[in-house]
C-alpha cells in the first residue's frame, strides 16, 4: 500500500495539494471562491481542508468558467440550481429506498395513487 499524504489521513486536502491536483486554478482564485462560499472548505488553523467534494466542485467551477464561459454573477445562480438539483436527487434516493422497504400491498396502493395523480394533473 502506498504512504497518503498528511492532508489525505485526516480526511482532506490541504490548498498546496488540491492547486497541484486542478493546474486551472491559481491560489488567489482559489481563496476568492472560498470566500465567496462557492467551495466550503473545512478551517483548520489558519488553512483550509478540502474534501473530495470539495474538489470535485472545483473542478466542476473550472468546468463551467471554460467550457460555458460562466462569469463570476451566473456563478452563483448555477451553483446553487446545481445544489437544489443534487438534494432532491439525495432525497428521492431516499424516498426511492423507503418505498421499496414497504410491504408489497402498500407498494401497489402508492403506485395507483400517483398514478391517479398523474392522470389528474394531465
Amino acid at each position: 500500500m502506498g504512504q497518503r499524504n498528511v492532508g489525505q489521513q485526516d480526511g482532506g486536502r490541504r490548498i498546496e495539494e488540491v492547486l497541484a491536483a486542478c493546474r486551472r486554478v491559481s491560489s488567489a482564485e482559489l481563496t476568492v471562491w472560498v470566500e465567496r462560499h462557492w467551495l466550503r472548505p473545512r478551517h483548520e488553523g489558519n488553512s483550509f481542508v478540502f474534501s473530495e467534494a470539495d474538489v470535485a466542485r472545483l473542478e466542476l467551477i473550472c468546468d463551467l468558467r471554460e467550457d460555458l464561459a460562466l462569469d463570476d454573477e451566473a456563478m452563483p445562480v448555477v451553483l446553487s440550481l446545481l445544489d437544489t438539483v443534487y438534494a432532491l436527487r439525495r432525497r428521492l434516493r431516499v424516498l426511492a429506498e423507503a418505498i421499496g422497504d414497504l410491504p408489497p400491498e402498500a407498494r401497489y396502493l402508492l403506485q395507483d395513487e400517483l398514478r391517479r395523480r398523474e392522470e389528474r394533473d394531465e
